[in-house]
């Protein structure tokens, strides 16, 4: 009888779950180590006194990627069971007490925006047209293949693609071909803090984003964005891969060309045939290896913004919130300067808030609210003085004060408790250089592609990587197929 290939996976986070299951059903024997007590990573949740928070995304959208990379896994994701269409994504609320919503009702759609901006329907559509594209021809041709070398990237097919792509236009630029109002020109870009990018200075390649969740709509989970990593940890131990957790690691052992073990905390050397890093990238390279050139050279790339989060559990239900809102300020693009370049949070800051009674009422006590509140923030810099908890209490008295202008003068007395992130903390919760929870590393397109950390170490060739910081991104979609190319590139052994 042949010996199975051993493969150990540092971290337990989406992209390495998928890897494990791709991996043990090529005939792999794989064993996870993961340093919290539970796994999930970014995507996993908070129980306290029957509510439930998800710890990140809270959406799922572009589901034709989740659907083929559950199909060839064997996983069942059912629309209407396991997953739920919402016909409204997301109401939008401006500072004048206006409101827009991102409906798939065609009808209720065009009459919000022309009462915004006459004609602007049209222009939407077109928008959304030409968004929906992009998505398609950026999965195609760039998102959902391996670069293995630098000629396969850059190329005149590709310079091609890349104007094809729009990399050449901002975002906010580009949409002001189709736009005049300032809170149609906020609508249409803030989901550029999806992957932690300003639509100020990133690419209109982002449109694709807007366009993808009026394209293909906006899933709610029953039971929370943590039931996708439920099916994939299912999946994976009936699979025989093995996870371990409060199961810190320390070390990346190499020798000459190859990574010959990992170290736990305790000491405990755990040896295989190949390493797989689910954790941070940059990260890795810092802490885990000897590599303190390539790791010096990660820092001085750009890095994703962060967020603060605040989880409360209310014992009031406050109606007037669907289960996704967004308050964009009308100091929007100061906002964005705020975060992206001074570090910090406005005084006066946009922010999103999720409220999953709406369609789960599980998620909270009978006559009860649970809410998460993401307010996107700069990221950790050490050159400058960031007080993170002087800059949580600020923000949050913004946020409050806005919500109370919305209609929910009384919250303070309704909070039963609360939760909170602030960049530092997602720094110690999950080793995310900087804090940038989005994915450590940002999404310029000097930082895509061949381009972006490889998913295979140049020096030692049984050593691995998957996640947000290596191609192709950030975002579950893209790290969904993080797993699957990272596997595909094991098992070809290139």
């Amino acid at each position: 009888m042949v010996e199975k290939k051993s493969a150990v996976i540092i971290g337990a986070g989406i992209g390495g779950i998928t890897a494990s299951i791709y991996l043990a059903k090529n005939g792999y024997s794989v064993d996870v180590y993961e340093k919290n007590s539970t796994p999930g990573g970014r995507c996993s949740r908070i129980i306290r006194d029957g509510h439930r928070f998800d710890l990140g995304a809270t959406m799922l959208i572009m589901p034709g990627i989740y659907h083929r990379i559950f199909d060839s896994l064997g996983i069942k994701l059912e629309e209407g069971r396991d997953i739920l269409p919402l016909e409204d994504l997301y109401r939008i609320y401006f500072d004048d007490d206006s409101c827009l919503t991102f409906t798939a009702d065609k009808v209720r759609m065009k009459k919000e925006l022309e009462a915004i901006e006459p004609g602007s329907f049209e222009k939407s559509e077109k928008y959304i047209k030409t968004g929906y594209g992009i998505f398609r021809l950026g999965i195609d041709r760039l998102v959902a293949r391996n670069f293995y070398n630098l000629f396969q990237f850059a190329n005149f097919r590709n310079l091609g693609l890349l104007i094809k792509l729009k990399t050449y236009i901002s975002h906010w630029r580009y949409t002001k071909r189709f736009f005049r109002n300032q809170h149609l020109l906020m609508a249409y870009t803030f989901q550029n803090i999806y992957v932690g990018q300003s639509p100020i200075n990133s690419s209109a390649l982002y449109s694709m984003v807007p366009a993808a969740e009026l394209t293909e709509g906006s899933f709610y989970c029953r039971g929370g964005m943590f039931a996708v990593v439920g099916k994939l940890l299912n999946e994976a131990e009936s699979s025989g891969v093995v996870f371990h957790y409060d199961s810190q690691v320390s070390q990346i052992k190499t020798r000459e060309r190859k990574a010959e073990c990992i170290v736990l905390g305790d000491g405990t050397e755990i040896k295989a045939d190949i390493i797989l890093a689910n954790a941070d990238l940059p990260y890795v390279y810092r802490e885990l290896l000897p590599d303190k050139g390539i790791a010096a050279r990660l820092g001085r790339m750009n890095y994703s913004c962060s967020a603060i989060c605040f989880h409360w559990g209310l014992d009031k239900v406050y109606p007037q919130l669907s289960q996704h809102s967004v308050f964009l300020s009308d100091t929007y693009r100061e906002g964005l300067e705020e975060i992206f370049i001074n570090k910090s949070v406005s005084g006066h800051p946009s922010f999103y808030v999720h409220a999953p009674v709406r369609n789960d009422p599980s998620s909270a006590p009978p006559g009860s609210d649970t809410l998460s509140v993401i307010v996107a923030a700069g990221h950790i810099d050490k050159r400058r003085n960031q007080d993170w908890v002087a800059i949580r209490n600020r923000t949050r008295n913004s946020v409050l004060n806005r919500l109370k202008r919305f209609g929910m003068g009384d919250i303070d007395d309704h909070i039963k408790f609360e939760i909170s992130q602030t960049p530092e903390d997602w720094e110690n919760i999950c080793n995310i250089t900087r804090g940038s929870v989005f994915g450590s590393l940002g999404h310029q397109i000097y930082q895509m592609g061949y381009l972006r950390p490889h998913n295979r170490h140049s020096r030692y060739h049984n050593l691995y990587f998957v996640g947000g910081s290596t191609h192709p991104g950030n975002g579950i979609p893209n790290i969904l197929i993080s797993a699957k190319l990272v596997t595909e590139r094991i098992l070809s052994g290139k």
